[in-house]
C-alpha cells in the first residue's frame, strides 16, 4: 500500500458481486476496512464487520467512524417498482454521504453506472444519476467511477447469456451493430483501488473504466465471443423491442420480483450506444485494464460450470 501510515476505508455492498472482491484487494493491499453486512459474517483479519443497511442510519455511522475514506459500492440494478430503486440508489446513498460528513470521513469514492449518462432510458439509470448529484453536492472530497457491464466468476447478470451460449445462440437487442463496452470484475476493483491513495488529486472528476477495446464490442461481436468462450459457434439473435417486452411480461409471471428481464430493463437493453467516453478514462500511469476480455469470459464459462451454475 502506498504511503507509511495503514488507512481504513468504509466498504458498502462488500458482500456483493464487486464488493466481496473488492473487500479482498483492499485486504491484500494493507487496508484496514470496515465493511457494512445484512448478516453475519465469518471473521477475519483486516476486516471489521458492522450489522446494519443503507436504511440504518445508526449503522452508517458505525461504519464511516474511524474510516480514513467511505467506498460507496452498493446499489440497486434490479427492482419490481420505481421505489426499489429509488431507496436502493437515492435514499441509500443520501445516507452514507450524510454518515460519511457525520464521521468527518472526507474522502468519499462513489460506484455509479454507465446507466447514469442516459437517465431518460431506465427508472435505474435515473436514480443512478441522481446519486451522483447527491455525491457531486456533498461537499466532500468525491470521486465517481462508472463502469459499464461488469462479468467475471460469481456474476449471475451474465449468466443467462452463458446459458443461451451453451444451447448454440444468444439473444441481443434489436441493432446488432449497437456497440457495448465491459470490464472484468478484478479489472474494475483495481481501478477503485488506484483511486484511494491520497497522492493523486482526483477530487471532483468522474472516470469512466472497460477492458481497453477501442470503441468497445458490438453486440454481435460480444454475442460471438461469449460463445467461443462456451465452446460453441453461436447464432447471434436480434429480437425485436415489442418481443422483449413481452417476455419481460412473462419473467415477471414466472419469477415474480425476481425477474431478470424488467420493463425498464428493456428500455436500457434497446440503447445503440454503451460505450465508455475515451476522454474519461482513468490516466494510463494509474491504471490500465489488464484482463482479456476473451481469457476473462472464458474463466467466468469454467466457473459458472465448476460451481454448477449452468
Amino acid at each position: 500500500m502506498a504511503g507509511s501510515v495503514q488507512k481504513t476505508i468504509a466498504i458498502t455492498g462488500a458482500t456483493g458481486f464487486v464488493g466481496s472482491r473488492m473487500l479482498d484487494l483492499s485486504v491484500q493491499q494493507g487496508y484496514d476496512v470496515r465493511a457494512l453486512t445484512r448478516r453475519r459474517q465469518d471473521d477475519r483479519p483486516g476486516v471489521t464487520w458492522v450489522r446494519g443497511a443503507l436504511d440504518d442510519q445508526n449503522s452508517l455511522t458505525k461504519l464511516c467512524n474511524g474510516a480514513d475514506m467511505t467506498l460507496h459500492i452498493a446499489g440497486v440494478v434490479n427492482a419490481p417498482d420505481r421505489r426499489g430503486f429509488e431507496a436502493g440508489n437515492i435514499d441509500g446513498t443520501l445516507a452514507i454521504v450524510e454518515a460519511a460528513k457525520q464521521a468527518g470521513t472526507k474522502r468519499f469514492i462513489h460506484v455509479s453506472s454507465l446507466a447514469a449518462t442516459q437517465p431518460q432510458l431506465s427508472i435505474y439509470g435515473e436514480t443512478k444519476a441522481k446519486a451522483e448529484k447527491i455525491v457531486a453536492t456533498s461537499g466532500l472530497d468525491w470521486t465517481i467511477i462508472r463502469p459499464p457491464a461488469v462479468y467475471g466468476p460469481g456474476d449471475g447478470e451474465f449468466l443467462e447469456l452463458f446459458k443461451m451460449a451453451r444451447l448454440g445462440f444468444v439473444t441481443m437487442p434489436p441493432d446488432a451493430d449497437g456497440r457495448l463496452s465491459v470490464i472484468h470484475v478484478q479489472d474494475l476493483c483495481r481501478a477503485l483501488l488506484a483511486l484511494l491513495p491520497d497522492e493523486e488529486d482526483f477530487t471532483a472528476q468522474i472516470f469512466e473504466v472497460d477492458d481497453g477495446k477501442p470503441g468497445g464490442w458490438t453486440q454481435e461481436s460480444f454475442a460471438k465471443a461469449i460463445g467461443w468462450a462456451m465452446g460453441k459457434r453461436v447464432a447471434a439473435v436480434g429480437v425485436p423491442k415489442s418481443l422483449l417486452r413481452l417476455g419481460a411480461m412473462a419473467d415477471r409471471l414466472a419469477r415474480g420480483d425476481k425477474a431478470k428481464l424488467t420493463a425498464d430493463r428493456v428500455n436500457y437493453f434497446c440503447h445503440d450506444d454503451w460505450t465508455i467516453d475515451p476522454q474519461k478514462r482513468l490516466p494510463t500511469q494509474l491504471w490500465q485494464a489488464q484482463i482479456d476480455t476473451l481469457q476473462g469470459l472464458k474463466d467466468t464459462a469454467n466457473w459458472y460450470r465448476q460451481n454448477d451454475w449452468m
